[in-house]
C-alpha cells in the first residue's frame, strides 16, 4: 500500500523559502508519477509540480521558475523547494502518487494516493 507523509510546512515571509518533504513507501519509484498539489481556503485544489518515474518534471505556471521538485532516492522522499514565496502561496500542500505512466503524469490529473497535507502560510 502506498503511504505518503508530508512535512516541512510552516510560516514564511514573502520572498523567503521553504522546502517540503514527502516520505513515501509501498511503491516502485521508477514506475510512479509523484506530485505536489495545494489547496487554499475557498479555492479548488491545484497542481503545483509533478515528477515522473524517469525524473522529468512539469510545473504549474504559478510556481514555474521559483520552485523545484526532486527525488531523494536514498530516503525515498519527494521534495518541493519553494523560493521567492508570495502570500498567494498560502495553502495546504499535499503529496500525491499514481501508478499510471509518464504519458499520463501531469499537474492537471487526479492522483490515486494522497497524504494528509502540510500547511504553508506566507506573510507579507
Amino acid at each position: 500500500q502506498v503511504r505518503l507523509a508530508e512535512s516541512g510546512g510552516g510560516a514564511a515571509q514573502a520572498g523567503g523559502s521553504l522546502r517540503l518533504s514527502c516520505a513515501t513507501s509501498g511503491y516502485t519509484e521508477t514506475a510512479y508519477c509523484m506530485g505536489w498539489f495545494r489547496q487554499a481556503p475557498g479555492k479548488q485544489r491545484e497542481g503545483v509540480a509533478i515528477i515522473r518515474g524517469d525524473g522529468t518534471t512539469t510545473y504549474a505556471d504559478v510556481v514555474r521558475g521559483r520552485s523545484t521538485i526532486s527525488k531523494d532516492k536514498a530516503k525515498k522522499n519527494i521534495l518541493l523547494q519553494m523560493n521567492s514565496m508570495d502570500p498567494e502561496d498560502t495553502a495546504r500542500y499535499y503529496c500525491a502518487a499514481d501508478h499510471r505512466g509518464s504519458w499520463w503524469c501531469s499537474p492537471h490529473q487526479n492522483f490515486e494516493y494522497w497524504g494528509q497535507g502540510t500547511q504553508v502560510t506566507v506573510s507579507s
